[in-house]
């Protein structure tokens, strides 16, 4: 139980990836606050996970919305404490083929995946920093390392997470705060099933024959490996970037 008597908020928690992140830091211990902008989700999500024993609590919020993350993260310290764990999650993944993308297109994708990422850790920090101590986990995607067509302003987006983890890890280096990327690949999750159901993307047994493991991955991979990076374990790892694929490339 690492996370006893701590907090740690999850943006885009309310299901698949986030979801499993959420459900196994609340087994870890953690008291779990997510965030999703979806009206009600969060709560609904919090709510399974405190049938199950843990602590957890839900928030709405848009992560491109300075002022709602403003918000959600004074209410988290109200309600539960301030934070000590950030897992940055929230994303969208729309596809367009490049030269059909619209200025509009790509600063949505942009404002949510990178612009949010920015607003919830830059407003959760202090805490970490106050504490001498802290985990933020940004949750990329393998489309930064070998690209993805059709997806240009998401890929952009999550190499933007890249970098960022890259930057923060060093200016926070002597803080007690680390910062790492947790990259996702092949991942099997409600919004995954919805675009095979549209036609979009091969099935499960077309997608498991290129991955050495044998098999897609699930959200709690995703989560085993956060779990790890936000443990005292891992006080002496920062600045990386843990690819979670099976083996299905090279990075």
């Amino acid at each position: 139980m690492s996370g006893a008597g701590r907090v740690a908020v999850i943006s885009g928690g309310a299901a698949g990836i986030g979801l499993s992140i959420a459900e196994r830091l609340a087994k870890d211990g953690f008291a779990v606050a997510i965030l999703t902008r979806t009206e009600g989700a969060a709560e609904k999500a919090a709510a399974g996970i405190e049938e199950t024993g843990g602590i957890a609590r839900g928030y709405q919020a848009d992560v491109s919305d300075r002022e709602q993350v403003d918000a959600a993260l004074a209410a988290i310290r109200a309600d539960l404490g301030p934070l000590s764990v950030i897992v940055a999650n929230a994303a969208v993944a729309p596809q367009q083929p490049f030269l059909d993308m619209t200025l509009e297109q790509w600063n949505q994708t942009l404002h949510i995946n990178l612009t949010g990422t920015f607003n919830l850790v830059q407003s959760g920090m202090p805490d970490l920093l106050e504490a001498g101590k802290g985990r933020v986990v940004l949750i990329s995607s393998s489309s930064a390392q070998r690209g993805a067509p059709r997806m240009a302003h998401y890929a952009a987006s999550k190499g933007g997470q890249l970098a960022l983890t890259k930057a923060l890890a060093v200016e926070f280096a002597k803080s007690g705060v680390t910062v790492n990327t947790v990259v996702p690949s092949s991942i099997d999750t409600p919004s995954v099933e919805r675009k095979r159901a549209a036609g979009t993307m091969p099935s499960v047994a077309d997608m498991a024959k290129y991955i050495p493991v044998g098999r897609m991955g699930t959200g709690a991979d995703i989560a085993a490996a956060v779990s790890y990076l936000a443990s005292d374990d891992a006080s002496y790892v920062t600045g990386q970037t843990i690819s979670v694929n099976g083996g299905s490339f090279i990075a």
